[in-house]
């Protein structure tokens, strides 16, 4: 559960806030001075701070202060009335979250504090994902997100991982096939035996009968010792056909004798070998035109059709790319033996708007990228890694835009459920759009 905690040495202040977030289901701890309000703030607190500048004892900037030493990510919002641009730009680069005047719009203040506990909630998960690395949880990768069809994938994927059923994958390159595949197998019964992954288009065609049944001694020339296919090898457990659209015909029919009788003979062998596998195809591929054209058996297709699942390009699901790019960061630093870089909120913008016609496979290089300060086509790093050199009304309106991006992204360009969402009018919203060439024809699904 999330947090403001609010620090003001006026009382009716306090109470005003209290009315603010409680009428927007939102909880507030309020504190008379800022000591108080620093015993509360550690590195696990799902929580923003708010406080007022000018304050007896210690000040809102030495809070500032203190809580950055605690946690340098921590959000915190600084309030005053006595209002000072230099002193404003100065906090910034401390690292203040947000600078608000008195008096202010409470729907201003309701939401930069949203704002910035969405940008708290990244921030746990990250850290969180960082000690999780090596558990099951990372297994996660590319299907992370908090967009409905990525929770709807998810669940699905846990009931079909308990059944015994053969299943089939559709998506563009990039879009997590592998991590399907792997989520059903390991969620299942079958976790203890093999997951053998079999790249179809990697396999030349005169060897894929040996590489998928095995063979026996002297089943041809330079077979000096029997070998196990990788059929064999994955008894008891999955085999994941990826890029199955490249089989030859030829190969099609071997393989839908062995899918529907869970037999195989390896080659020189008159003992047949039973089966207990697990199925999972995968392909980028239409395989319906491909039966259409000739080029893929129908049989084929509908044996292994029995369950279909279809994972989303990445830009039907721009919401999760905050998040995903924020775990890929965390990884690529680990990876690479280097603290993680931090990400300007601008960046995050730029990410959203950018296309992805490499899904999270070319979302993920980004990510490498970034780490290793090699730049990210088709965006200028330049403008976004130096925030520090703009005017506080510049930096305040890439943020401005950021936000309209996401809000816009994750509301399907609907302007009633993102004014709504951002607490703003509908006249507002559209003020700003003009302001910063947004469309809402840019934001529809398709």
């Amino acid at each position: 559960m999330s947090f403001v905690l609010f620090a003001d040495d006026e009382e009716h202040l306090r109470l005003a806030a209290r009315q603010t977030f409680e009428l927007h289901d939102q909880k507030i701890a309020l504190f008379g001075d800022a000591r108080s309000l620093l015993e509360q703030v550690d590195r696990d607190s799902n929580a923003v701070v708010v406080t007022d500048v000018r304050m007896p004892g210690m000040d809102g900037i030495q809070l500032l202060n203190a809580v950055l030493e605690i946690d340098a990510e921590f959000p915190v919002i600084l309030l005053t009335g006595h209002g000072d641009v230099s002193m404003a730009v100065d906090c910034m680069r401390q690292g203040a979250y947000d600078f608000i005047e008195k008096p202010f719009a409470q729907e201003h203040l309701v939401a930069s504090v949203k704002r910035a506990l969405e940008k708290r909630q990244l921030t746990l998960e990250v850290r969180a994902l960082r000690s999780s690395l090596n558990s099951d949880d990372s297994l996660l990768g590319d299907l992370a997100g908090n967009s409905s069809v990525m929770a709807d994938l998810r669940s699905r994927l846990v009931t079909l991982a308990a059944l015994e059923t053969d299943v089939l994958i559709f998506g563009e390159t990039g879009t997590g096939k592998d991590t399907v595949a792997q989520l059903l197998h390991k969620l299942s019964a079958r976790k203890v035996a093999p997951f053998v992954h079999i790249n179809c288009a990697a396999i030349p065609a005169n060897m894929m009968e040996i590489e998928l049944f095995g063979h026996e001694i002297g089943a041809f020339p330079s077979a000096v010792k029997s070998r196990y296919g990788k059929f064999e090898h994955a008894r008891g457990g999955t085999v994941f056909l990826d890029a199955i659209e490249a089989l030859s015909l030829e190969a099609q029919a071997k393989l839908l004798q062995a899918i529907e009788d869970r037999i195989i003979t390896p080659l020189g062998s008159n003992n047949p070998v039973e089966l207990d596998i697990r199925i999972v195809a995968a392909s980028q591929s239409d395989l319906k035109k491909l039966v259409e054209a000739g080029s893929f058996r129908s049989d084929l297709y509908y044996r292994l059709a029995g369950v279909e699942i279809q994972l989303p390009p990445l830009d039907d699901r721009r919401e999760d790319i905050p998040r995903l790019f924020a775990e890929f960061v965390e990884r690529a630093a680990l990876r690479h033996g280097r603290e993680g870089p931090r990400i300007p909120d601008a960046l995050y913008s730029k990410l959203i708007a950018r296309d992805w016609p490499g899904n999270v496979r070319e979302l993920r290089t980004a990510a490498e990228r970034f780490v290793l300060r090699l730049g990210i086509d088709g965006i200028d790093m330049q403008q976004s890694e130096k925030p520090a050199n703009k005017t506080l009304a510049e930096l305040l309106s890439e943020q401005e835009r950021a936000i309209l991006i996401f809000t816009l992204t994750a509301n399907d360009g609907s302007l009633k459920s993102t004014y709504e969402a951002l607490g703003i009018s509908r006249k507002v919203l559209y003020e700003k759009m003009q302001k910063f060439g947004l469309s809402k024809q840019n934001f529809l699904p398709d």
